[in-house]
């Protein structure tokens, strides 16, 4: 995840991470946000590429598959990129992040149905396909769980669902800490001030709900996606393929 001004789009009404929310109204911090998501999560690109290969394996040519967290756009473009067939919903609570959406799908933007909004304001579908990256890790426990299983209430039968986010291990003393600090040291290896980078340690330590993977993958099942599957891990982030 980025640093609070660069930090990825989000979808939660919960008081932290509200202080995060913040800058995706601010223009110039929304006018920066594409240089900001690959100097903190390792392997952003092939995060994305990944994330369309998954889902070719099962949705159709002609899918129509449902973005959570869509704000910036950088999966929609990479998405758009990778099949030209394909159309989205794309839903983030910020419309100035919406808009940047837009600018950064470029010509695909006639393909993507845009929408201010959480998921219970997304159609009903049912979708091809769903795709959730960089956003869960803002919701507490239950607000996860509920987006999930509506995320999945709106997929078609064997429909994937993509979703990616902060989660790394933290049950041994220290290794929480460990983690961000291993968080903070990657974005300076990426050209991110030292100071801009402890802040964002200290930020998401306080403030983004980064639990263990075994509870990330519970939700994912409690949810309803009982084949879920790991194929992405960089440092402290987790990748789950499952379908409805």
């Amino acid at each position: 995840m980025a640093q609070p001004h660069d930090a990825p789009h989000m979808q939660t009404t919960e008081p932290g991470a509200l202080n995060f929310l913040k800058a995706f109204s601010d223009p110039e911090a929304v006018a920066r946000y594409t240089n900001g998501p690959k100097r903190f999560v390792p392997g952003l690109d092939a995060l994305h590429r990944m994330t369309g290969l998954l889902i070719a394996e099962a949705a159709p040519d002609d899918a129509h598959i449902l973005v959570l967290g869509a704000g910036g756009g950088l999966e929609l473009h990479a998405l758009a990129d990778a099949q030209p067939g394909w159309t989205f919903t794309g839903v983030d609570p910020s419309a100035e992040m919406l808009g940047l959406a837009r600018e950064t799908m470029g010509h695909h933007a006639s393909r993507a149905e845009l929408i201010a909004g959480y998921i219970e304001d997304a159609p009903e579908g049912p979708f091809d396909a769903a795709v959730c990256l960089l956003t869960l890790h803002f919701l507490d426990d239950d607000e996860r769980l509920r987006t999930v299983r509506e995320i999945h209430r709106r997929l078609k039968p064997g429909g994937p669902f993509v979703v990616a986010h902060g989660s790394y291990p933290q049950d041994r003393p220290g290794e929480k800490d460990l983690w961000l600090s291993r968080y903070a040291a990657f974005a300076v290896a990426s050209g991110v001030d030292p100071d801009l980078a402890a802040g964002a340690r200290t930020a998401v330590g306080q403030m983004v709900n980064m639990v263990p993977p075994a509870r990330d993958e519970a939700i994912l099942r409690e949810a309803g996606f009982t084949d879920a599957s790991l194929f992405y891990a960089a440092f402290t982030f987790r990748g789950w393929i499952g379908h409805a």
